[in-house]
């Protein structure tokens, strides 16, 4: 019997897994310009859908709002009993009906059209009443439903939620939505709290930062970087200004290029004129920061070039994080 299951939960899987990347193959005209609309739109996008399209209408809502787009859900039975009300011209309707057959919904497209509302049609059937009416049409077509009598919405859900990630996803990056307007719109998450703090609140200073002189020898650099356990060590010169770090990969080249000895001095082997951040900089801009150039640990500099802190890229994400949380 355990076989049997396993089997049957494989199948469903693949099922599902071979409609989700056959979607690829429909992100069309139709697509982008959902897309544009809710870019130029001074509306909100508003989701709708019944039944477990309503569901998926719902998540897709929660992730625009997240992502800087104000969003929410319209019950279409609601709506045709006074929720039309919080419907304005320039908002972008979005209506997720897999037959794109649902009644409820197209009793209120020509109340949308009246009140100003962009139509976008999610739907696996291009050719349904729904997508006639649409400005634009999403689709999501799928071969067959994981559910044996082809009658449970399962593939055609998925697709569903897929493309309305995509959705959002390809609207975020074009609205330039950055770390510090998560954290601003998520501040009762573990991650957007950090994101909002500083690196002075959540850097190390005083004999937490690794530094050596820059006649410091190639050992005391090392030692220092051992300490430490930052993976790097400021290089400061005689004003104690920064002037170079020394990475991990800086002590590997010293060995290849015959610098690793005490005869060299922490200058020899140092990265010149490094990248930093400032002191009262937001945990979201030093996180982009890191990202952009690949940097796992950073020197925040005062006036002076002086270093006050340093920050590690899981001082912001929490230690031994892989990966953010964004719940």
């Amino acid at each position: 019997m355990a076989d049997d299951v396993k089997k049957d939960a494989r199948r469903v899987v693949t099922i599902e897994a071979e409609a989700v990347r056959a979607l690829a193959e429909h992100i069309d005209d139709g697509f982008a310009g959902a897309v544009e609309a809710i870019l130029s739109s001074e509306g909100r996008a508003i989701l709708l859908g019944i039944g477990k399209s309503g569901i998926i209408a719902q998540k897709v809502a929660a992730t625009l709002s997240s992502t800087g787009t104000a969003s929410f859900f319209l019950h279409p039975a609601e709506g045709a009993h006074g929720d039309l009300g919080m419907v304005r011209p320039g908002d972008v309707a979005v209506a997720v009906s897999y037959s794109g057959e649902t009644p409820e919904i197209l009793s209120l497209v020509p109340a949308l059209k009246a009140l100003g509302a962009t139509l976008v049609a999610m739907t696996g059937n291009p050719g349904s009443s729904l997508a006639r009416e649409a400005d634009y049409v999403i689709k999501t077509v799928v071969d067959r439903e994981a559910c044996p009598l082809g009658l449970v919405p399962t593939a055609s859900t998925t697709a569903a939620l897929v493309m309305g990630d995509a959705l959002a996803v390809c609207v975020m990056r074009k609205r330039g939505f950055r770390e510090e307007d998560f954290a601003a719109v998520h501040p009762g998450g573990t991650l957007g709290r950090r994101l909002l703090s500083k690196v002075s609140e959540l850097g190390h200073t005083g004999d937490e930062i690794p530094r050596v002189s820059a006649a410091a020898t190639f050992t005391q650099a090392v030692a220092e970087m051992s300490a430490k356990t930052f993976g790097v060590t400021a290089v400061l010169d005689d004003e104690r200004r920064l002037v170079g770090v020394i990475t991990d990969g800086d002590v590997r080249r010293a060995y290849e290029r015959g610098l690793a000895t005490d005869d060299h001095t922490a200058a020899d082997v140092m990265t010149k004129d490094p990248k930093t951040i400032e002191f009262d900089a937001t945990a979201a801009r030093t996180l982009h920061f890191m990202e952009k150039y690949q940097i796992t640990a950073l020197f925040a500099l005062d006036g002076e070039r002086r270093p006050t802190a340093i920050i590690h890229i899981h001082d912001i994400l929490g230690r031994g994080a892989a990966t953010a949380n964004f719940d």
